[in-house]
C-alpha cells in the first residue's frame, strides 16, 4: 500500500475516533500522521490546536497553584515572624490611654496602664533609694545638685555635660519614665501596623540607659493575657557617648525586666562612642542588619551641630538598616519647631510641611507620623494651665514624687505627659 493511501486511511480512522469520541485513539492516530510526513487537514489541525491549549491551560493550571501555595508559605511564614495585631488588646490600649484622635496626626493620651508602669516605677524608687543608701547624706545631696544643675541644662535647650557619678540618677528621677511612657505608645503605634516582628534587631542612637527596650519589654508585659507572644528575641544595640548612662541602664534592666516572668529574650551590646567623632568609630556596627534604628531626644537646635550630627546619621541609616528596616524618631514638639525657627500652632498644613523638612534633612521617607500630647492642643499651654491639666487628667508618679521632694526639692506633683512627635520613616 503506497503512502497516499495509507495517510488517507489514518485521515479516515481519525475522524471516526472523534465522530465515536474516542479521544485516545485520535491522539494516536494524530502523531502517527505527524511522523509520516503527510500534511495535516483542517480537522487534524484544528484538533491539534485544542490538544496544545490543554497543555497550556494545564501547565498554566500548575504553575498558578504552586505559586498560591509559596504565597501562602510565605504569608504563614510572615504571621509567625510578625507580631499581628489583636483586636481585644488594641482596644484595651485606646481605652486605658484614654486615646483622642483629634485628626490624622494628632493624639491625645491621658491614661496609662496602671498595672504594668506601678510596678515598673516602684521598682525603680526601690533601685535608686538603694543607691542613695551607699552615700553619706552630706555626701550625697552635693552629688545630686551637681548632677540637677547638670540636667537642667535640658530645659534650656543646651546640652548637659552628663560629668557628674548622679547624673544618671537624676535623669531615671526626673526623665526616664515620661520617656519610657512614650517610646511604649510607640512601639504600640508600629505593632498597631503589623510591623514589629518577634525577632527584632535595634539600634538605639543616644541610648541614654536604654529607654527604647525598656518601652517595648513594658508594651510586651501589656499584651499578657490578651493573646500569645512568640518566643520574642531582641538584639539591642546601645550606641551612647556616657558609659555611665548604660551601666546604670543595664543594672537596673537586670533587676526588673530579668526578674519578671516574660518571653523576652533580649541580647545587649554597648558601643560606647560619640556620635561626632563617628568616622572612627564605623566599624562598631554591623551591615544591614537592624528592623529599626532609633533616635529619641538627640537633635541640636545649632545648625552647625545638627548638621554634623545629621551627616552621621545618614551615614548609619546607609549602612546598619536593612532595606526593609525603618527609622524611628522621637522629637519633642518645642524642639523640632525651633529648629526651623516656626512658632507651633494649631495648623496641620504648617505641621506636616515642618515634618516634611525634617526628613529632607534627614535623607528619609516619611510613612507616618503622630503627635502625642496629654493637653490636646497643639498650641503651647501656659504653666498654669498644664497645671490644671496634670492634676486633673494626668497620671500621677505616685512612687517617684516622694523621692523628688526628699532629695531634690521638688514642689510639684510628677505627672506622666507627653509633647512628642513620633516620626516613622525608612530610607529614601
Amino acid at each position: 500500500m503506497n503512502n497516499s493511501i495509507v495517510n488517507w486511511w489514518r485521515s479516515q480512522q481519525f475522524k471516526l475516533s472523534l465522530k465515536r469520541g474516542d479521544i485516545r485513539r485520535a491522539v494516536q492516530l494524530l502523531q502517527e500522521i505527524q511522523k509520516s510526513g503527510a500534511t495535516f487537514s483542517w480537522l487534524e489541525k484544528l484538533f491539534r490546536d485544542k490538544l496544545q491549549l490543554e497543555r497550556y491551560s494545564q501547565e498554566y493550571k500548575r504553575q498558578t497553584e504552586t505559586l498560591s501555595k509559596q504565597l501562602t508559605e510565605a504569608s504563614q511564614q510572615k504571621a509567625n515572624l510578625i507580631l499581628m495585631p489583636d483586636e481585644k488588646f488594641v482596644k484595651y490600649i485606646y481605652n486605658i490611654f484614654n486615646f483622642i484622635q483629634h485628626d490624622e496626626y494628632k493624639l491625645q493620651s491621658t491614661g496609662i496602664d496602671e498595672r504594668i508602669f506601678d510596678d515598673f516605677e516602684s521598682t525603680l524608687v526601690e533601685y535608686l533609694k538603694e543607691e542613695f543608701s551607699k552615700i553619706p547624706d552630706k555626701q550625697l545631696f552635693i552629688k545630686l545638685e551637681d548632677a540637677l544643675e547638670d540636667i537642667n541644662n535640658l530645659k534650656i535647650g543646651q546640652d548637659p555635660d552628663y560629668r557628674f557619678s548622679l547624673t544618671p540618677h537624676v535623669y531615671f528621677m526626673k526623665y526616664f519614665l515620661e520617656n519610657v511612657y512614650c517610646i511604649y505608645l510607640a512601639w504600640f503605634l508600629i505593632y498597631q501596623d503589623a510591623l514589629l516582628p518577634s525577632k527584632v534587631n535595634i539600634l538605639d542612637i543616644a541610648a541614654g540607659p536604654g529607654t527604647v527596650a525598656y518601652g517595648l519589654a513594658l508594651f510586651l508585659q501589656s499584651s499578657s493575657g490578651f493573646f500569645h507572644i512568640p518566643q520574642m528575641h531582641i538584639s539591642y544595640y546601645s550606641l551612647e557617648k556616657q558609659d555611665a548612662f548604660q551601666f546604670r541602664g543595664l543594672q537596673f534592666w537586670r533587676r526588673y525586666i530579668e526578674s519578671r516572668l516574660t518571653t523576652v529574650n533580649a541580647y545587649f551590646r554597648f558601643v560606647t562612642t560619640d556620635i561626632f567623632t563617628w568616622e572612627t568609630q564605623s566599624n562598631n556596627l554591623p551591615k544591614d542588619f537592624f528592623d529599626f534604628i532609633v533616635i529619641s531626644h538627640c537633635f541640636f537646635a545649632d545648625p552647625a551641630k545638627r548638621a554634623e550630627a545629621n551627616n552621621t546619621y545618614k551615614q548609619i541609616f546607609v549602612s546598619s538598616l536593612k532595606k526593609s528596616g525603618y527609622i524611628l524618631l522621637i522629637v519633642q514638639d518645642k524642639k523640632l519647631f525651633k529648629i526651623y525657627d516656626v512658632h507651633q500652632i494649631e495648623n496641620q498644613v504648617q505641621e506636616k510641611n515642618v515634618v516634611d523638612k525634617f526628613m529632607a534633612e534627614l535623607g528619609l521617607e516619611l510613612i507616618w507620623y503622630k503627635y502625642l500630647t496629654s493637653t490636646g492642643s497643639r498650641k503651647p499651654s501656659s504653666a498654669a494651665d498644664f497645671a490644671k491639666i496634670a492634676k486633673e487628667k494626668l497620671p500621677k508618679q505616685l512612687y517617684m514624687n516622694p523621692i523628688l521632694q526628699q532629695y531634690l526639692g521638688q514642689k510639684y506633683q510628677s505627672c506622666y505627659a507627653l509633647d512628642d512627635y513620633v516620626i516613622l520613616a525608612k530610607k529614601s
